[in-house]
């Protein structure tokens, strides 16, 4: 098992306001190799949760485990691609790619092989030297993709990482991400609300209530790792899909 949630609450206490309970008591389990997506209604909790794996907040009750020790503050081995990019907009491609290579003083050939294995893997190549003004939404993304996975990290954390991009690139960048896992061999932790999109993607997938969210089921997805975007308009993805669109309906009228 790669990351444990071990009943983990989270309510927020802003000053002078009524407390916020975002997380009910919630457990589940990702193991290594998972596309594990967690899914749910905007505004329920699931960025706060992706934020709880990464170590950037704390629980207010329960633990993470990472390979089983508790999760305390953050780490590389669990890098995190966040909804907005992240470009360091002086930086040009290859120098935001090699940031966090140079920030743990990588030997300097090093970084340049690194930096080049991951403009291949991402579908950089002759974008090197572009600085991200000059890229489209997808590039940029792709950057932030490549910039974190060239520190190596053993869990990939994506917080709705294609949310802004208009839908014929979004498509290019869910394939993109299979293909990365496949080459890769990364464990993936994907927050979505959009349910074709949590199908498509995931081996496993979590779908979460409205605020304070719980766990309303797990499922396994049954279509392996081969799986190519024509796949949306098979019969059994469309049936899965209802499914889960059921399910985010119960979790939403559950919860007043």
């Amino acid at each position: 098992m790669k990351l444990a949630v071990n009943q983990v609450t989270k309510t927020f206490y802003p000053q002078g306001k009524d407390p916020v309970e975002v997380l009910q008591p919630m457990s589940l389990e990702i193991y290594e190799g998972d596309l594990y997506v967690i899914l749910g209604p905007s505004g329920c909790g699931k960025t706060t949760l992706l934020r709880i794996l990464a170590g950037l907040e704390e629980p207010t009750s329960g633990k993470v485990y990472f390979d089983g020790k508790a999760v305390s503050g953050t780490s590389k081995q669990r890098g995190m691609v966040f909804q907005t990019f992240t470009s360091f907009p002086w930086l040009t491609v290859k120098k935001n790619i090699a940031f966090g290579l140079e920030i743990n003083a990588e030997n300097s050939t090093d970084i340049s092989k690194i930096v080049d294995y991951y403009v291949d893997i991402i579908g950089l190549r002759g974008f090197e030297d572009y600085h991200p003004k000059d890229l489209s939404g997808g590039m940029k993304q792709r950057v932030a993709i490549a910039r974190t996975l060239a520190n190596k990290p053993d869990v990939l954390l994506m917080d709705e990482p294609f949310g802004s991009l208009d839908a014929q690139t979004r498509w290019q960048m869910q394939e993109l991400l299979l293909n990365i896992r496949k080459q890769l061999k990364t464990t993936i932790v994907f927050v979505t609300h959009d349910v074709e999109e949590a199908v498509f993607l995931s081996n496993r997938l979590c779908v979460l209530s409205s605020r304070p969210a719980k766990i309303v089921q797990e499922l396994s997805i049954p279509f392996g790792d081969e799986r190519k975007l024509d796949i949306k308009g098979d019969r059994n993805f469309i049936e899965v899909e209802q499914t889960v669109r059921s399910l985010i309906r119960t979790g939403i009228g559950s919860v007043q």
